[in-house]
Formats: C-alpha cells, sequence, structure tokens
C-alpha cells in the first residue's frame, strides 16, 4: 500500500514550486517580488522641524560640514619649503646716507662732551648744504600728567633764533597803532576775526589783550591745535602789546615737554658761529633750570643732546642734575 505524501512534499513536487527555486537561485530579489505580486512598501517621508538641530537645513549642512573635513583629512598635505637664509639686519647707522656716516665717525659713541665741544662737534658734524638749526633735545624726569610738572615757558635768545616770525595782533584800534609801528605784520581789531571765519591764517604767533581774550574762545578750535592759541604763560596775552611784538621778533622761543617728557627745541641757525650759539644754549638752559618743580623727586634732566637738522646726534654733559 502506497504511503500518503505528506502537505510539505506536495508543495515541493508541485511545478510552480520548482520554478519558485530556481527564480531564487538565478535572479535578484528584486524580480522575485514582482512575480510573486509583492509590492514594494513606499519608503516612509522623512520629516523635518521648521528650526533647530533637526530641521532640514541645519541637518544639510552639518553633513556638508562632514564631507568637508572628510575631504581635507584626505588631501595629501604639502611638502614644507626650506626656509633660506636669514637676512641680514643693518644697524641704523648703516641705513643712514653715506654723508651721516662719515660726520658720525668724529663723534665718539658713549662719550659725553662739554657744552662748548659739543657745540663745535655739532657744527663740525652737520651734513646739510643748506643753513640749518641748532637743535636741543632733553629727556626730564617729570610727569607730564601733573599740573605741577607740565614744563612750559619762554625765552629770550640774546643771538635770535633766526628765524623770520610772522606776529599778528588782536586788539582796540588805539593799541593796533602800536603794534604796527612795533613791527607786527598784522594788527587789527573787529576785521581780524572775518579773516579767523574764513579760516585764513597767515600768521606764525597771535597776540591778543586780556580784555579781547574771550573773543577768541570760539576759534579755540581752529587756533588751539595749531598752537596758535594766545596763552599768558608763552606771553601772548598781554598789555604790553608794544613789549611783547618785539620781543618776538628779537627771537623769543617758547618750549613745552610733550606726552613722553622731552623737549624739542631750536636754538639758532648753524651760521651764527660757536660763540653765539652757546649764549643761545646757555639761555635756554638758565631758563629750564628756573622752571624746575619743587614736587619732583630725583635728577631733573636725564639725558641731553645736542644735533643739527639731518646731522647725528652729541651727549652733552648734564649739569641740570
Amino acid at each position: 500500500m502506497a504511503k500518503k505524501a505528506t502537505k510539505k512534499e506536495e508543495i515541493v513536487n508541485e511545478p510552480a514550486a520548482e520554478e519558485l527555486v530556481t527564480i531564487i537561485d538565478d535572479t535578484e530579489l528584486e524580480e522575485l517580488d514582482k512575480k510573486l505580486g509583492i509590492e514594494e512598501a513606499p519608503a516612509a517621508e522623512e520629516k523635518f522641524a521648521k528650526s533647530g538641530k533637526k530641521s532640514k537645513k541645519h541637518i544639510e549642512e552639518v553633513k556638508a560640514e562632514d564631507e568637508r573635513q572628510a575631504r581635507k583629512v584626505e588631501t595629501k598635505v604639502a611638502p614644507e619649503k626650506k626656509a633660506g637664509p636669514k637676512p641680514k639686519t643693518r644697524t641704523r647707522l648703516e641705513r643712514r646716507g653715506k654723508n651721516y656716516r662719515k660726520a658720525a665717525e668724529k663723534i665718539e659713541k658713549g662719550k659725553a662732551y662739554s657744552l662748548k665741544e659739543a657745540v663745535e662737534l655739532a657744527l663740525a658734524t652737520c651734513p646739510a648744504n643748506f643753513d640749518t638749526t641748532l637743535e636741543a633735545h632733553l629727556r626730564l624726569g617729570v610727569d607730564p600728567r601733573q599740573a605741577d610738572q607740565n614744563i612750559r615757558g619762554t625765552v629770550n635768545l640774546p643771538s635770535g633764533s633766526g628765524k623770520t616770525v610772522r606776529v599778528a595782533v588782536f586788539a582796540p584800534l588805539d593799541t593796533v597803532k602800536i603794534a604796527k609801528a612795533a613791527g607786527a605784520d598784522i594788527a587789527e581789531d573787529e576785521g581780524f576775526l572775518k579773516q579767523l571765519d574764513k579760516e585764513q591764517i597767515n600768521f606764525d604767533v597771535l597776540i591778543t589783550t586780556p580784555g579781547y581774550m574771550p573773543k577768541l574762545g570760539k576759534y579755540a578750535r581752529l587756533l588751539g591745535p595749531k598752537g596758535l592759541m594766545p596763552n599768558p604763560k608763552a606771553g601772548t596775552v598781554a598789555n604790553d602789546v608794544e613789549k611783547a611784538v618785539k620781543e618776538l621778533k628779537g627771537g623769543k622761543i617758547e618750549y613745552r615737554v610733550d606726552k613722553q617728557a622731552v623737549i624739542h627745541v631750536g636754538l639758532g641757525k648753524t651760521s651764527f658761529g660757536t660763540d653765539k650759539l652757546l649764549a643761545n644754549v646757555n639761555a635756554f638752559l638758565d631758563s629750564l633750570k628756573s622752571q624746575k618743580p619743587a614736587s619732583i623727586k630725583g635728577a631733573f634732566v636725564k639725558s641731553f643732546y645736542l644735533t643739527t637738522t639731518m646731522g647725528p646726534s652729541i651727549l652733552v654733559e648734564n649739569t641740570l642734575g
């Protein structure tokens, strides 16, 4: 009696089953799905937030950044170029002109010369071919931020400054006539203010009287930055206008300390000669010594140099302390 076939054997023996086995062996999975009528379920749409880290824009930016970093890692680093020889740095003296270097050879480095020797050496080491100015540069031991240590003064140079100074006077009519007779280049009353309204400045020094000083208040922004605002300390606000004009024309100069506690001042032309320049320097030093504040501690003058325009500097013995 024949044994009854099981359900499993019936399925295997069916032609469709044999065909199915053949299809699985020879075709891709997608073709099998089509033959059996199995449709692929549609992919679920990815949901994004409107803003924040889960927004579409942020996710795309993160992916782009990851790709950029990956490319950066893959990129081969360029081989470093070997550095060439280090350029030779020239000294300040070597960068100067030929005439300057030749003049500087006459000065002994680090030596402090006497005042007379320094003046003579300054004249001998002047490389310029025009009438230059003898300049003094002093570094003071003061604090310019303190009112009593903000050094400012004037001095009448006995040999003159060698400069042509254009003096303007703003004063009453009776004083204007006296100023013109004393040698003022410009001397006017109210008409002078019209020039300032047009910002016309044709003078180097402005003198006025105490009574007329308030009228110049609105021109402070025009005159102040140029150093032309009259000041009692500079002798440009005076009742005796005639005397002030003559002093300025005769060689009166103003000096003041800057923010770095240094004074720069011109003391005459090299054409004056040693004796006249020496007299001017001594007059300036006497005036500066009288300006020494009582509150200062330590040395008043830390260093003192003389030089000519475009010439090398010369260290001078410090006698002011």
